[in-house]
């Protein structure tokens, strides 16, 4: 697993990457808010890899996960399990989607739906 900076998963983005995103709050947290084309996958799920094998991705596929902050090891958590799981190429944004929001990137959610559903560019 590496740990990805917000720009470095921004510049993925960007680029149009093929990277599954996937945050691993849980809905309710998700809901709030989360970075555009993510997908929701709670950590505490018990079948977190098939979750994401039904999303597309297999063990080859890149996948970064993130959480709330820098304080949150929900990520963490639940890249190892996919990596227990044989999946090979996980990534970690470790700031999660306060870090995302502190830099004024892309957002979704209802947190941000009295801003047209985006905040920054």
């Amino acid at each position: 697993m590496q740990t990805l900076t917000r720009e470095e998963l921004k510049a993925m983005i960007d680029r149009g990457d093929d990277v599954l995103l996937v945050n691993v709050l849980d809905p309710a947290a998700f809901a709030k808010a989360h970075i555009p084309d993510s997908h929701n996958v709670p950590a505490t799920d018990q079948g977190l890899d098939e979750r994401i094998r039904e999303l597309g991705a297999s063990e080859d596929s890149r996948v970064v996960l993130y959480c709330s902050n820098f304080d949150c090891n929900a990520s963490h958590a639940a890249a190892k399990r996919l990596e227990q799981a044989g999946f090979n190429d996980l990534y970690r944004y470790a700031g999660g989607i306060e870090d995302w929001m502190d830099a004024g990137y892309p957002v979704e959610g209802e947190a941000v739906s009295a801003n047209d559903g985006a905040v920054g560019a």
